[in-house]
């Protein structure tokens, strides 16, 4: 009878399972595709075939991490791993009790790219490129990327989970930059599939969008900076509560930093009662979307706020240990060669009972900002750039607006939401952290309305 891949690995496991805490191997067989265009040149078509794996032992609450490329070594890396455990370990292995789970995973295929000819998969990005390139005169550069990927990963560990997942990821990304004299703007739309190829046909309208924002902003005049009440799109609530809240939300931050264990007690009110965030691995066809962790643990859906109280917070198995908690499924890798750090997968806040009209009905001065060019974050602080806005007059949309950028601290801010839309969704987006960027996530939203936001302009 054939040797398994999942045979190959136990057996490698088996070698070495006594003689530490805790082990697990991860190996991962990829096949990716890859175009792009700068304006009218296509500037590069990549097709790759992988094959990786990583080894994490721990010992005495010491950690190693060994990765390779090649089978034959297996064995060797494995030992490896062990004995730079050993060296490092002092203290005490603290993992939270998961019930191992022996499972395959299929992708539930729709078109499969792997089928699709690079002609088609060019002609196909060529055409969106040329539709930007032909939008506007003021456009005077475009990025416009296809990939995708499948990979198959098996994972064993020494607490007797078996698991083999198959992953598709399918992305087109489109960006371009405008300019009218020295005034130069950016507009951006991604499109991202789980499951099917054909996700990418007929994306005209969406493409064309991204054109029409940055043309749009060229007309617009700079905000003046003040406070105002400010509604946020669902794009930019939901980068918003990933990237302010959601990093402080990821464990392995919380136990490293008591200022932070103060200020994010569980059972603690936080906002209004109408706003609740989840982190939830289970919505069907995100990018953040898995069925098991990258240490085999179950995902499910988290909330990290349910009506305006903090609930819960996000965990691999050591943070759930040391902090007395229960796991939640958010160890993951950006591949086989990197460990499994704590990592958000579909973060967003669940839609309230406001509608759009009801939320800017009474504004008499406000700003409506929509996406994100950029932003950052220090610890609870952050600055985000909109992509595009427009001013609120007397309950009405008005003229557009630039150059607006949005700050504060992120619990005052939470405090001043007053409202939550109706009208939830949910985008695809990457995140980096820790040097693994960028990994698959979603953000979703409502619109969002906020008071006494500082809102900088030029």
């Amino acid at each position: 009878m054939e040797e398994t891949m999942e045979d190959r690995l136990l057996a490698a496991l088996a070698s070495q399972r006594q003689a530490v805490d805790y082990l697990e191997i991860r190996l991962e067989q990829s096949e990716a595709t890859a175009l792009s265009f700068q304006g009218p040149r296509l500037n590069a078509m990549d097709r790759n075939f992988d094959l990786a794996g990583g080894i994490r032992a721990c010992h005495k609450g010491g950690w190693s991490f060994v990765s390779f490329n090649n089978l034959a070594e297996l064995e060797a890396r494995v030992a490896e791993a062990v004995a730079q455990a050993k060296l490092v370990g002092k203290e005490t292995t603290e993992l939270a009790d998961v019930e191992p789970v022996i499972a395959k995973v299929p992708v539930v295929m729709g078109r499969d790219p792997r089928t699709v000819p690079l002609q088609e998969k060019r002609e196909l990005l060529a055409h969106y490129n040329d539709l930007l390139l032909k939008a506007d005169p003021r456009i005077q550069t475009t990025m416009s990327g296809y990939s995708d990927r499948f990979r198959t990963v098996w994972y064993v560990n020494s607490t007797g989970t078996i698991l083999e997942q198959e992953r598709l990821d399918i992305s087109g990304r489109f960006g371009v930059i405008a300019r009218e004299g020295k005034i130069v703007r950016q507009g951006f739309e991604s499109v991202h599939s789980r499951s099917d190829f054909n996700a990418l046909l007929n994306l005209e309208a969406a493409v064309l969008g991204s054109a029409q924002r940055a043309v749009r902003q060229l007309e617009a005049t700079p905000i003046k900076g003040g406070q105002y009440t400010v509604v946020l799109d669902p794009y930019l609530a939901g980068v918003f509560i990933h990237e302010a809240f959601g990093h402080l939300s990821e464990a392995d931050f919380i136990y490293e930093n008591p200022r932070m264990q103060e200020l994010l007690v569980l059972g603690k009110p936080i906002s209004i009662p109408q706003l609740t965030v989840v982190d939830d691995a289970t919505v069907p066809d995100q990018p953040g979307t898995l069925t098991y962790d990258d240490e085999g643990v179950p995902t499910r859906r988290k909330y990290l706020i349910k009506d305006g109280i903090l609930t819960e917070r996000l965990h691999n198995r050591e943070t759930a240990g040391k902090l007395g908690e229960k796991p939640t499924g958010n160890a993951r890798a950006l591949n086989a060669t990197h460990p499994p750090i704590v990592r958000m997968t579909n973060t967003g806040i669940l839609g309230g009972d406001t509608s759009f009209e009801e939320m800017i009905g009474d504004i008499e001065e406000g700003v409506y900002a929509v996406r994100m060019l950029g932003g950052q974050t220090n610890g609870e602080m952050f600055t985000f750039a909109a992509a595009e806005g427009y001013m609120i007059r007397k309950g009405q949309i008005a003229e557009p607006v630039s150059d607006i950028t949005l700050s504060g601290n992120v619990f005052q801010t939470l405090k001043d939401i007053e409202s939550v839309g109706s009208d939830q969704v949910w985008l695809a987006g990457g995140c980096g952290k820790g040097g693994q960027s960028p990994l698959p996530v979603s953000v979703g939203g409502p619109h969002l309305r906020i008071r006494n936001v500082v809102v900088g302009g030029r």
